[in-house]
C-alpha cells in the first residue's frame, strides 16, 4: 500500500539540523523513547476491526480498476509522470472528467 516518498528536493546537513530542532523543542510531539518504541504495538494488532475495514476498501477499489494498454504522447506522459507519485490517479481523474 504505502509506498517511500521521494524527497522533493535533497535536504542539506543546515536542513537536518533545523528540523531535529523543531522536533525537539515541540512539546505537543516529543520523539519516542526507547523504551516506548519497544512497546510498540502493530496498528492492526492494536485496531484489528479498522485495519480489516481499510483492507476491505483498498481491495473493492483495486476490484473496480481495469488494467489497459495505451499509447499516449511522450510529452504528455512526462507531464504526468513529473508531478510524482500518483501521476497514474491523476491521468485517471482527468479521463473521468472528460467521459461523455
Amino acid at each position: 500500500m504505502s509506498k517511500a516518498r521521494k524527497s522533493l528536493w535533497p535536504v542539506t546537513d543546515a536542513d537536518e539540523a533545523e528540523i531535529q530542532a523543531r522536533i525537539a523543542s515541540d512539546p505537543d510531539a516529543p520523539e519516542a523513547t526507547d523504551e516506548e518504541l519497544a512497546q510498540a504495538r502493530p496498528f492492526a494488532e492494536v485496531f484489528p476491526d479498522l485495519a480489516e475495514s481499510i483492507r476491505r476498501v483498498e481491495a473493492e477499489r483495486e476490484a473496480s480498476k481495469e488494467r489497459v494498454s495505451l499509447d499516449l504522447d511522450g510529452d504528455v506522459l512526462a507531464k504526468f509522470r513529473a508531478t510524482g507519485e500518483g501521476w497514474e490517479e491523476r491521468i485517471n481523474k482527468v479521463l473521468r472528467s472528460a467521459k461523455p
